[in-house]
C-alpha cells in the first residue's frame, strides 16, 4: 500500500526566533544578522530544512548516545524517516517525512493586538575578557506570538511501520519544545510550541485505522 498522509498544525514562537538570512549589502547602521524571509511576500519564514534538521539532531542525541558523526551514522529508525546518503540494500534511503517551508501567517491578528513590526532588533554585546572592549551587534528576531502553518507530508510505504514512525516523529517535536529552533538558543531565543497538530489521508486508499493510529501517536504534541 502506497499513500500519503498530511501533517498540519501551528508552530507558535514563544521567544524571539532568529533563523538567519542574508542581506544584499550592509549599509552603515544596518542589522548585522537579518532573518530569512519569503522572497515574494517579504514575510519571515521557517525553512523546512531548519525544522527537519533540528528534530533529527535531537533524536540522534537521544538514540545514538550523543550526536552521530554523520547523518548516515544515525540509528536505522531515524534514517528511515529522515533519509540518508549511503546505499542500504542497493538503494539510497529516502526520508518518509517531507518538510515544506513555512511562512508567517498571523500578522493581521498581531497588528490588531498592537504589534508594530513582524520582527524586532535585539542589541547585544560580546565582551573581550582581557580588554573589556565591547563588540556590539544587532540581531533581527521574529517576534513572540508569531505563528507559522505546519505542512508536512508522510509517505506511507509500510502500514505496519506508520505508527512507530509517527511516535518517533512526535517525540522529536516534544523534545524541540524543550529546546530551541534557530540560533542563539542559549541566550533565550527560539523557544517554540506546537498546536492543533493533526493527520489526514490525502493520497491513496489508506485504512482509517492507520490514520487514527498516527493521530494518536501525534496527540502527545499540541
Amino acid at each position: 500500500m502506497y499513500g500519503k498522509l498530511q501533517v498540519t498544525g501551528i508552530i507558535e514562537i514563544v521567544t524571539g526566533l532568529h533563523i538567519g538570512g542574508s542581506a544584499q549589502f550592509s549599509a552603515i547602521g544596518a542589522v548585522d544578522s537579518p532573518v530569512i524571509r519569503d522572497a515574494i511576500s517579504g514575510e519571515p519564514m521557517i525553512p523546512g530544512s531548519s525544522l527537519k534538521g533540528k528534530i533529527r539532531t535531537l533524536l540522534s542525541r537521544q538514540y545514538a548516545n550523543g550526536i552521530a558523526k554523520t547523518p548516515d551514522d544515525d540509528p536505522a529508525e531515524i534514517i528511515r524517516i529522515f533519509g540518508g546518503s549511503q546505499k542500504v540494500n542497493g538503494r539510497i534511503p529516502q526520508g518518509r517525512f517531507l518538510f515544506s517551508d513555512m511562512v508567517m501567517s498571523n500578522w493581521d491578528e498581531l497588528s490588531r493586538r498592537g504589534a508594530m513590526s513582524r520582527t524586532e532588533i535585539k542589541f547585544e554585546n560580546s565582551i573581550n575578557r582581557y580588554t573589556a572592549v565591547a563588540n556590539p551587534r544587532q540581531i533581527e528576531r521574529v517576534i513572540r506570538g508569531a505563528r507559522f502553518d505546519v505542512d508536512i507530508i508522510y509517505e506511507l510505504v509500510d502500514e505496519s511501520q506508520a505508527e512507530e514512525d509517527f511516535a518517533l516523529f512526535a517525540e522529536g517535536l516534544r523534545m524541540l519544545e524543550y529546546d530551541y529552533l534557530g540560533g542563539h538558543g542559549s541566550r533565550g531565543y527560539g523557544k517554540v510550541r506546537f498546536e492543533d497538530m493533526d493527520v489526514s489521508a490525502v493520497v491513496g486508499d489508506i485504512e482509517p485505522e492507520v490514520v487514527e493510529k498516527c493521530k494518536k501517536a501525534l496527540a502527545v504534541v499540541g
